[in-house]
């Protein structure tokens, strides 16, 4: 269901601020109207979208390829599903395009990306965040490995033990980075907020509204195996889609009116072009 319609607050000064923005109550049915939206998204912006798109699909290829050449199998199934982590902070210039189209602003990526370099502080120490676990994620799934059976043609049964224990891991790992990220990044996009802030924010509302969210991951988690498929041609379309759903999700979750908003950057209001 869409966002209810509120009188937005004033912005607060920093020290009156609360620890987190308050979130608002989620549906089952959610989830998949921010993926309709997303996809309107798309198509109001389809070459910036889709270039956006290409470029995280060289990313994509670069990280298998580095994992690849210089890792074993454990470590490039760490990396490669890894890398799902630093998708959150790559989409923040999805996010900038959506918000642009929300306010009506000229659409363009180099105005997007630069809307996305504001936030960039925040972000970095969110990245940082995310590396550390991408790097701890890829070391356990390297060790994994210590559970495979030592036999040449092993049971199903000890198959079973090492399939059992490397899922749960994963979606420990898993759990945690999607309710860390989110609704944090489009905070930071939308509004003159710290990283903490962000962090709790998010955390809170997924906390508040497990089964929507759970649908939304279980959403996420199917585009990214779809997009494997295919080789990662598919997150051409994919993680643009997923980029501009999130925004969507984001405001229809959190109320962050009380934080000074972050301006679009507009370089023709700046030299009096049009």
């Amino acid at each position: 269901m869409p966002a209810p319609a509120e009188r937005p607050k004033a912005p607060r000064p920093p020290e009156e601020l609360p620890m987190a923005a308050p979130c608002r109550t989620l549906t089952f049915g959610d989830p998949w109207i921010w993926l309709q939206k997303g996809w309107r998204d798309l198509r109001r912006a389809p070459r910036q979208s889709l270039t956006w798109g290409a470029v995280l699909v060289v990313l994509s290829y670069a990280v298998s390829a580095a994992a690849w050449r210089w890792g074993n199998l454990g470590l490039y199934l760490g990396l490669v599903s890894g890398f799902v982590f630093i998708g959150p902070w790559l989409a923040l210039t999805l996010y900038a395009i959506s918000r642009r189209l929300e306010l009506d602003r000229n659409v363009s990526l180099a105005r997007s990306v630069a809307d996305a370099a504001q936030s960039v502080r925040g972000a970095l120490f969110f990245a940082v965040i995310l590396i550390i676990v991408l790097l701890v994620w890829a070391r356990a799934a390297n060790t994994l490995y210590i559970f495979f059976p030592a036999m040449a043609e092993p049971g199903w049964k000890d198959l079973v033990v090492f399939l059992s224990v490397g899922s749960a891991v994963g979606a420990a790992f898993s759990a945690v980075v999607f309710s860390v990220s989110a609704f944090s990044l489009p905070m930071l996009m939308d509004r003159r907020a710290d990283a903490v802030t962000a962090v709790v924010t998010s955390v809170n509302a997924v906390l508040r509204n497990k089964v929507p969210m759970f649908v939304w991951a279980s959403i996420i988690a199917v585009c990214v195996v779809a997009g494997a498929l295919t080789a990662w041609l598919g997150f051409l379309v994919i993680l643009p889609l997923l980029g501009h759903a999130t925004w969507h999700a984001y405001r229809a979750t959190i109320d962050a009116s009380e934080w000074p908003e972050l301006t679009p950057v507009d370089w023709a209001d700046r030299s009096g072009r049009t």
